[in-house]
């Protein structure tokens, strides 16, 4: 078996423990790794890494990844302490605990961002890469597993490459990457991908085999999450997204097949996009970062034809089986770079319907997609910046209330801002739907008040929103004092009613 995985006979040499890798770190370097929500990341050296902390090592990281990782990686630095500097985005406990207590220096980043700072050398030379993979080839290319994210950026610019070859990753999925990676400015080009399913480079990322230091075989599978069942509430915002849309192919805005749909992650996000298996909808495309669970049930359907995106994560109950029945999937899938996959200039040349999630919303539309109550960072902005700023449509979904009614998702301001008012069309809850395009400051505020706001809550947005209208300045009424009173009301009371 470890012959189909590792063709280079020169690297046979370099094969070594994790514990043996995990010596070649030092204390202050920069480690570039694969990962993408979480799929694809290594696994067996990072144990290793935070061993050597709890033994007494001197050891702290920077670590870069394309998005969150397992707890093998987030979870057990940040315990151990190795942990002290991380970008771009996370979704782990103990991480996030670091991150809010001020132990773990974090700077979120829009994900388009990433792979162009680490070829610009803001961050510092990128010391090691440190990269899952199902196969090096003869010429010392590297197969990616589940994920791709920005493993190619580190590969070309780190000083030394740490391969992880995982055997429980199935050797099929070597082909369905397609490897691109622009070049800096003043030479750059355009990115040529004019369609969902059209292929501009390799399937391996090309890797001279002498800056290969180690290669460690592995087994452990990814520990991606579980996908909470699809509730009524989902169900609803799914429902009404989707009565939103076909308004939109009637009134000849969209046609009838959509435009290729990028998705956000998580359980809400993955309903609202498994909606589409029930809706009249045919012929779809994906263009996104994460190709999850709802995404396979609508390539199973039949409904989409086409899948692009930079990582594959599926949940942890139909792993097994995705994996052993991998090959149906083969010609409808493609894993792309983060650089591509969110590059601005693709999503704005396919004319991407984006639909991502919210924590929070305010009556003229900014979205906080990061920030509880302002200040305690959840999982950071992801790529929902790259899509949002740059979609034919931008669509948030939140539901209406959270914390059993206690917080309202509608607020007069939001506590943090990720996404002004600027860039978003839609706000879609379980209550309905907020057409944005085209209305001022005012108009917004009814509309979103009207459509989306809890009946709990409805009346007390009115009231702030005709008490700000007293002000001397009607073109985005606020009374400043009270913006915020109601996230002030629950931190002390425990609830904004």
């Amino acid at each position: 078996m470890l012959e189909k995985r590792l063709r280079n006979e020169k690297l046979k040499e370099k094969i070594m423990d994790a514990s043996e890798a995990a010596k070649l770190f030092e204390k202050g370097m920069i480690v570039g790794t694969s990962g993408f929500t979480p799929a694809g990341y290594p696994k067996s050296v990072p144990l290793e890494l935070a061993k050597r902390k709890e033994n007494g090592d001197d050891l702290e990281l920077t670590i870069i990844t394309g998005a969150s990782v397992g707890d093998e990686l987030d979870g057990a630095l940040a315990r151990s302490g190795v942990l002290k500097r991380r970008y771009p985005y996370q979704t782990n406990k103990d991480s996030r605990n670091g991150i809010n207590d001020g132990s773990i220096e974090y700077a979120d980043m829009h994900l388009s961002h990433t792979p162009q700072w680490v070829k610009y050398g803001f961050f510092g030379d990128i010391d090691i890469a440190l990269v899952e993979a199902v196969a090096i080839r003869e010429d010392g290319g590297i197969v990616p597993s589940t994920s791709v994210g920005n493993s190619n950026v580190f590969i070309e610019k780190a000083d030394k490459v740490i391969v992880e070859i995982n055997t429980s990753q199935p050797l099929s999925l070597e082909g369905i990457h397609d490897i691109y990676s622009p070049l800096n400015p003043p030479n750059r080009k355009p990115i040529p991908v004019t369609k969902t399913e059209e292929r501009i480079g390799t399937d391996y990322i090309p890797c001279d085999p002498e800056k290969i230091v180690a290669v460690v075989i592995s087994d452990k599978k990814d520990r991606t999450r579980p996908v909470a069942p699809i509730d009524d509430i989902s169900k609803q915002i799914s429902t009404n997204l989707i009565s939103f849309l076909k308004k939109e192919v009637e009134e000849g805005r969209i046609p009838n097949e959509l435009l290729p749909l990028q998705s956000g992650v998580g359980s809400v996000a993955n309903a609202v996009l498994g909606g589409l298996i029930d809706s009249d909808f045919e012929k779809l495309k994906i263009y996104s970062e994460v190709i999850q669970d709802s995404a396979l049930d609508l390539l199973d359907s039949g409904k989409v034809v086409f899948a692009s995106g930079t990582s594959l994560t599926v949940s942890p109950d139909r792993l097994d089986d995705f994996y052993k029945n991998f090959e149906k999937y083969k010609d409808k899938v493609l894993l792309r770079p983060q650089e591509i996959s969110n590059n601005p200039e693709v999503i704005r040349r396919l004319g991407i319907i984006a639909m991502n999630t919210a924590i929070e919303v305010d009556i003229y539309g900014n979205v906080n997609s990061t920030n509880i109550m302002g200040s305690r960072m959840m999982n950071g902005i992801g790529g929902s910046g790259d899509f949002t700023r740059n979609a034919y449509l931008s669509i948030f979904t939140t539901v209406s209330i959270a914390k059993d009614g206690d917080i309202s998702s509608i607020v007069p301001m939001v506590s943090h801002h990720d996404h002004t008012e600027h860039d978003v069309h839609v706000i879609v809850t379980e209550q309905g739907v907020a057409d944005l395009r085209g209305l001022s400051p005012k108009e917004r505020a009814k509309a979103i008040i009207e459509n989306c706001a809890h009946p709990d809550y409805k009346e007390k947005l009115y009231d702030y929103y005709n008490q700000a209208l007293e002000g001397k300045y009607k073109h985005t009424p606020h009374t400043i004092g009270k913006a915020l009173s109601w996230h002030e009301k629950f931190l002390k009371e425990g609830s904004m009613k």
